[in-house]
């Protein structure tokens, strides 16, 4: 059967995405391979070194800019990552300077937050209510 090994974040740059990503979400570096221009570099979650692999990949494509353009005025998150509790990840976050554009909110059986990722991206934190 399949299994997901690498999912992407749609960057406006990939050196910021990858400061951003790993001095202030905690995650490591796993992958830097240079491909001309771009890079495939890959980040995975502190203590999961053969985790999902989150692909830093560039918006380079005109559909991408417009895709996560459109996600951001409506709101909407590109992904979804789970934190063990959001309200003090959120707090931990916000200390860091990470911008939230949703603070933690009880929606049903989860709570969720949403931060601005600074690379174009709404990214949504999840975690049982």
């Amino acid at each position: 059967m399949p299994r997901i090994s690498v999912t992407s974040v749609l960057v406006d740059d990939q050196a910021k995405a990858l400061a951003f990503y790993t001095e202030k979400l905690g995650f490591v570096p796993k992958t830097d391979v240079s491909l001309g221009e771009y890079r495939w570099l890959t980040v995975v979650g502190a203590g999961e070194p053969d985790g999902v692999e989150l692909l830093l990949e560039p918006d380079a494509h005109p559909a991408s800019k417009a895709f996560k353009a459109a996600l951001r005025a409506d709101g909407i998150p590109l992904t979804s990552f789970e934190v063990e509790d959001v309200a003090a990840t959120h707090a931990d976050l916000s200390a860091r300077g990470v911008t939230f554009t949703q603070p933690p909110t009880a929606m049903g059986p989860v709570v969720t937050a949403m931060l601005d990722d600074t690379c174009g991206n709404l990214i949504q934190l999840t975690s049982p209510a």
